[in-house]
């Protein structure tokens, strides 16, 4: 059998095979999300989604964010490495080229008995002198595909650094959003406290006033004043929440606390931008986590490729030319030239079974990310479901506290007028104002898990992020043969 059938053997055995697994795998995605609003108009988040909350200070937090995050620092710089990485694996497809120069002088001694054979009999010194370039070439011919699947990793990779760079972009917009929310609704609630406090205030000043004159005992006063001293209690609780959710924003912009300059003011007022999905099959293109899961599957088939590749001859060519001459005077003439080819064929022939395990550890490999995609896309929808319950019965919880807060307001402003005119039950006062103080601390509690709710669905929904946004690698990196 000659050496070109033998070579053309594993062509044949491999043909069924070389293609690998298939990178797209099918995914279950639902025909419509159960919490979504029967023939509504698709509303999807747009690329600057949190300006629709009219807050002039988030907007100056997300902007110092873009360049200051540590977490969106370091994911550029795995883009980086993994463009470089690319260009690394991409470098083989083509030929390497390398040149040399040199000189040589040598000078020895030889004694008369050798050296008198050419010169004389006496001993003396010999020189040569020798010049030479060179050029030589190297060039592995991926008859079975293994560089081209090695860049292929590679660019798969790179994909995924720059999904991957997106999906924290988009965490840590959310992350600001809800510190900043957080500190607002704290900052409510300090508000809620410190009026409550100075209407108990007030109201212990007339308890006390009207036991002076001997209609109000001393057990109403003390009652009154646990009241007053409860509130008090709460306020520096409320204020360090203030001060540990803006030293947190500090973390997410990349800035040392004192260097955060904004200063909460208050949910009320704000914005509650309009967002409504589409349908689930257009979501799987607007999350980059999802985008991500399925480009380091597609990294892990090349892989196997790359695996299964390795364990066929690998063919290599090597050539080299240039001059070489005694006098460099002469070092470019045509008696001086010189040039060399050679190919040769590398096959294991034994290796105790370490090629075919490399095979199978990447199908393994595979085989989890696989689960992992599908949990992925799982995930997604699950996130929207989640969002759109939560922002829907937030909603609907907001609007039954402020209807209770403004029935305990009117019900604790008749018992004060009639407290300060001497003419009410102390008992009757307390409990409005305690059922006034906690409806009005609910409610800042509820518009924030609203704002929250919000931001969760906008994230959930990518954020009004589109894998078209991003560049492919393959377009701005040299990579080799494509």
């Amino acid at each position: 059998m000659s050496l070109r059938t033998l070579l053309l053997l594993p062509v044949l055995a491999l043909a069924a095979c070389q293609s690998g697994p298939d990178g797209a795998v099918p995914a279950p995605i639902p025909t419509a999300f159960t919490q979504a609003a029967q023939n509504a108009a698709p509303i999807w988040p747009d690329q600057a989604w949190w300006k629709g909350f009219g807050s002039p200070e988030l907007d100056q937090l997300i902007a110092q964010a873009e360049s200051g995050s540590f977490d969106v620092q370091a994911a550029i710089a795995r883009v980086q490495q993994a463009d470089a990485q690319l260009r690394i694996s991409g470098a083989p497809l083509l030929p390497s080229l390398s040149g040399t120069g040199d000189q040589k002088w040598q000078r020895s001694y030889q004694s008369g008995s050798s050296f008198s054979k050419l010169y004389s009999s006496a001993g003396g010194y010999r020189e040569s002198r020798t010049s030479s370039a060179t050029a030589s070439a190297s060039y592995e011919i991926d008859v079975w595909g293994k560089l081209r699947a090695t860049r292929d990793s590679a660019l798969a990779s790179a994909r995924f650094s720059r999904f991957d760079q997106q999906s924290v972009a988009l965490t840590n917009i959310s992350a600001i959003a809800n510190a900043w929310f957080t500190a607002l609704a704290y900052q409510d609630r300090l508000a809620v406290a410190e009026r409550n406090l100075d209407d108990s205030e007030q109201i212990l000043r007339a308890i006390t006033g009207r036991m002076e004159a001997g209609t109000a005992s001393a057990l109403d006063v003390a009652q009154q004043e646990a009241l007053v001293a409860g509130v008090r209690a709460g306020l520096p609780n409320l204020r360090s929440n203030i001060t540990t959710n803006l030293n947190a924003l500090g973390v997410l912009v990349g800035q040392l606390p004192e260097q955060i300059a904004v200063k909460p003011t208050s949910l009320i007022g704000l914005s509650l931008p309009a967002v409504a999905p589409g349908l689930p099959s257009e979501l799987l293109a607007r999350r980059p986590d999802v985008a991500a899961s399925e480009a380091q599957l597609q990294a892990a088939n090349a892989n196997i490729r790359a695996a299964r590749a390795a364990m066929y001859p690998q063919i290599q060519l090597t050539g080299s030319g240039g001059w070489q001459s005694a006098a460099l005077a002469t070092l470019f003439g045509p008696t001086s030239l010189l040039a060399n080819f050679a190919g040769s064929v590398t096959q294991t022939i034994f290796d105790n079974g370490q090629l075919q395990a490399q095979v199978d550890l990447d199908i393994g490999k595979r085989e989890e990310l696989v689960a992992d995609y599908h949990k992925a896309v799982v995930q997604a929808f699950t996130d929207v479901e989640d969002a759109m319950a939560q922002y829907r019965y937030t909603t609907e919880q907001e609007a039954l506290e402020a209807r209770a807060a403004e029935v305990a307001k009117r019900a604790a402003d008749i018992a004060r007028a009639q407290v300060l005119a001497g003419t009410s039950d102390i008992v009757t006062a307390l409990q409005t104002q305690s059922t006034l103080f906690n409806d009005l601390d609910t409610l800042a509690q509820v518009r924030l898990a609203l704002f929250q709710a919000l931001v969760a669905l906008y994230k959930a929904l990518g954020g009004g992020w589109q894998v078209r946004d991003v560049i492919p690698p393959e377009t701005r990196l040299f990579q080799g043969v494509l």
